[in-house]
């Protein structure tokens, strides 16, 4: 796309989210995984991710909880972050150009070896994450 911008606005956030997501969804890798845990709730996941990214990249702190949790004990392995990697990247650059767009990749990176490695700690453990 010419007409890419950066990620300013809510509605950025929007387009964003509800556009990943509906790659999410229908991935063969990811989609069942997803739909499976999310069931008829998307309108509310979808929600608190607009506000989750609204917080991250413009600093309008609409989002309060922890993010890790509810993906503690979730069958998932490398290739599947590396798949919601790639997908959230393919969105950010087919909708946006910028230094907000740059961020919100490099926050998803970092947050998908976070997730993996506490992933992995708790698999391997008897500990349980804090909610």
């Amino acid at each position: 796309m010419n007409d890419r911008k950066d990620i300013t606005t809510l509605a950025d956030i929007q387009l964003l989210v509800n556009t990943f997501y509906g790659k999410i969804r229908a991935d063969s890798l990811l989609g069942d995984i997803f739909n499976g845990i999310i069931k008829d709730r998307w309108p509310e996941h979808l929600e608190q991710m607009h506000r989750f990214w609204q917080t991250v990249l413009l600093e309008d702190y609409t989002y309060y909880g922890s993010p890790f949790p509810p993906h503690a004990r979730l069958p998932l392995e490398q290739e599947h972050f590396d798949k919601w990697l790639k997908l959230w990247h393919e969105t950010i650059d087919e909708h946006f150009i910028g230094e907000k767009a740059d961020e919100a990749k490099w926050r998803a990176n970092k947050m998908a070896v976070m997730f993996l490695s506490k992933i992995d700690y708790y698999r391997n453990s008897s500990a349980k994450p804090l909610v």
